[in-house]
């Protein structure tokens, strides 16, 4: 285990972004051993000019004007830098060299504030964790000389529309610069090994304390708790661009002693959706992160009826965890990396399977698959996930060793 040493992480979520984050809690867990600074993205100029008046950047431009302080220490171990710059809003520039002057630049003043962070803190032979962040601190193991970078690939942002034009390119650049390379999947850790040998899958961590219920105390909450059952029931945000409504609305329609429980926030595909015309399909709109837990208990079967596209394929659906963690039944759309999960989960391809796959795991459930179902959520815990970075942060340090 790496113990007493002092690590740098960074990615493409802010610190207060409100939301779960893999970069947040590989942070929290690197924080029980080791000295952490949590780097913020830096404040670009067209939040500045257009976005002024939300929350964040309201925040930010206190911290800038030096009326709060940039550095926040958040347990013994951990802090989070607000860096006290702007940098340049580029990703309209379709030259690939006049985009990466123009990115070193930005870097630049990046860097320089981590680096007043870094004496601050009296940080020496730092290692640097990247979650996923190709473009935004690109330039990071040239200026700021980590011991050992490491880079985390775990999401297909390449192929979202903001970061498909420069970080097509410059992905498989940073991930060659790192020491060594981590996945959440088997697809990504073969993608990563085109650049750099030394890349391994790792699996994904979830934070899994907020699903224990094993001494049967977690309330179900009132919104949910009369509804008729059996209960049918998805959280997370609704979004067409990642679920499929067709599938949902077939569902209801097919089975309408069948209730379909909706938690989350909608987008305008849902809001105007035919779900909204059927009586047995209910929304509950959004929750707080520590109430979700509760509605997933009153759930008879979960869902994740995903559309097939290059990002849901690929990506590692951490809600599948928090079911599992549940011990819940779930019925998920087969997918590239749904096969990870396949001992666990009921996985159709089309709606008319997903009609016949609820049937089978209300059917099906027991009180040893539910068993069988939390042992296997169990074992990807934030604790694992870091730890077995730690393992090849040991390696690399023992290759060095070896090589002189």
């Amino acid at each position: 285990m790496v113990k007493n040493k002092d690590i740098i992480v960074y990615g493409l979520q802010a610190w207060d972004y409100n939301i779960a984050s893999t970069c947040k809690y590989t942070a929290i867990e690197m924080s029980k051993n080791n000295r952490v600074l949590y780097v913020n993205p830096p404040m670009q100029r067209s939040s500045v000019l257009f976005q002024k008046n939300e929350p964040e950047i309201q925040k930010r431009l206190r911290i800038n004007s030096g009326e709060e302080d940039d550095l926040v220490q958040e347990n013994d171990n951990l802090w989070v830098l607000y860096p006290k710059t702007v940098v340049e809003s580029i990703n309209w520039i379709r030259s690939a060299w006049l985009f990466n002057i123009f990115n070193k630049i930005n870097d630049k003043r990046y860097a320089r504030e981590v680096k007043k962070a870094i004496d601050r803190l009296n940080f020496k032979n730092f290692i640097l964790f990247n979650d996923n962040s190709m473009i935004t601190g690109f330039y990071f193991k040239e200026m700021l000389k980590p011991d050992v970078f490491v880079y985390l690939l775990r999401d297909a942002v390449i192929h979202v529309d903001y970061h498909k034009r420069h970080g097509t390119r410059l992905q498989p650049q940073i991930i060659k610069k790192a020491d060594f390379a981590v996945a959440n999947s088997d697809y990504f850790a073969d993608y990563e090994r085109q650049t750099n040998p030394r890349s391994y899958m790792i699996g994904q961590g979830c934070d899994l304390k907020m699903y224990n219920d094993d001494d049967g105390t977690l309330p179900i909450p009132n919104d949910v708790k009369d509804i008729k059952k059996p209960i049918i029931g998805y959280v997370g945000f609704l979004t067409t661009i990642r679920l499929d409504i067709e599938v949902l609305v077939h569902i209801a329609e097919q089975k309408p002693e069948w209730s379909l429980v909706l938690v989350g926030p909608e987008d305008e595909g849902f809001e105007k959706s035919r779900l909204h015309e059927l009586d047995n399909v209910y929304f509950l709109g959004k929750k707080r992160p520590d109430e979700l837990a509760g509605y997933i208990k009153g759930f008879d079967v979960c869902l994740n009826p995903q559309v097939v596209n290059i990002i849901t394929d690929i990506n590692y659906p951490l809600k599948i965890d928090e079911y599992l963690a549940m011990g819940k039944p779930t019925v998920a759309t087969k997918t590239t990396f749904m096969a990870y999960f396949k001992d666990h989960t009921y996985l159709p391809t089309t709606k008319e399977e997903y009609v016949t796959e609820i049937e089978k795991a209300l059917g099906e459930d027991s009180p040893e698959l539910q068993k069988s179902r939390k042992a296997f959520a169990e074992e990807h815990t934030w604790e694992n996930f870091v730890s077995k970075i730690y393992g090849y942060i040991e390696d690399t340090w023992k290759l060095r060793k070896e090589s002189t």
